[in-house]
């Protein structure tokens, strides 16, 4: 029998849950499927944790679904994940507006095919009003990309208070953090990769400088609401200290 919500401490359930989705290649690999199917199949896991993790609380939640690292993959694998993700956004809209589920996305979706790009524009435009859980989906998303695109907006916004006779800004870490693609969200407290793994893979690299990391070894395909539920457990029996003692 897996675990249950009232298994979980309300009072320290994290506002902001990332998760890097991991090992849908190797979930059809086993299987001797292409990756493309191991894709499709972990969209059931997406629906199970978007589920879980509304239920149980959790304000944001943020899935890795492309980096800027991706592109480099096989072209007819990029292809297929681009008609992938338009097809899934279209098909899910319905049920997630209907949950109150917020739908948003972090990275640079100017290079994304436009069926692609309109798909989520769209997914946004129809629940940007809605007031239940956040789902930001990172797509052509790569922290160090990010960063850049933050100092250069923070440099920007600089020189045009200056050239209007303005005080210099000073760069702090709240200056910097305001140009973020994240700006109007709090940093997440955990952050969940499947498969195994032990990298942040270029995902939120300003944003996790203080979250707990929890790896948990099943492949992507096969995470579900339990396993979801054991990775916030493991979350609670930490202690978090944030540099002090």
């Amino acid at each position: 029998m897996g675990l249950s919500p009232a298994a979980l401490d309300e009072a320290s359930v994290p506002e902001h849950v990332a998760v890097i989705m991991d090992g849908n290649g190797r979930w059809a690999k086993k299987r001797m499927l292409n990756r493309l199917r191991g894709h499709a199949a972990g969209i059931e896991a997406v629906r199970e944790t978007i589920r879980c993790a509304s239920d149980i609380g959790v304000r944001y939640l943020t899935i890795y679904s492309f980096s800027t690292e991706n592109w480099k993959r096989p072209t007819d694998e990029v292809d297929g994940l681009m008609e992938l993700f338009a097809k899934t956004m279209l098909a899910e809209v319905d049920a997630l507006d209907a949950e109150g589920v917020r739908v948003m996305t972090i990275g640079d979706l100017s290079a994304l095919p436009a069926a692609t790009a309109e798909a989520f524009a769209s997914a946004w435009e129809r629940t940007r009003d809605n007031d239940g859980m956040t789902l930001v989906v990172a797509v052509n998303y790569g922290g160090r990309a990010e960063i850049i695109h933050a100092f250069e907006e923070y440099l920007r916004c600089a020189h045009d208070v200056q050239a209007a006779g303005g005080e210099p800004v000073p760069l702090t870490e709240d200056a910097l953090s305001s140009h973020l693609y994240t700006a109007d969200i709090p940093d997440p407290e955990l952050v969940v990769r499947t498969s195994g793994e032990m990298r942040l893979s270029n995902f939120l690299l300003w944003q996790a400088a203080y979250a707990e990391f929890v790896s948990s070894d099943v492949l992507w395909p096969d995470f579900d609401r339990y396993e979801f539920l054991r990775c916030i457990l493991e979350y609670q029996s930490r202690e978090r200290r944030f540099g002090g003692v």
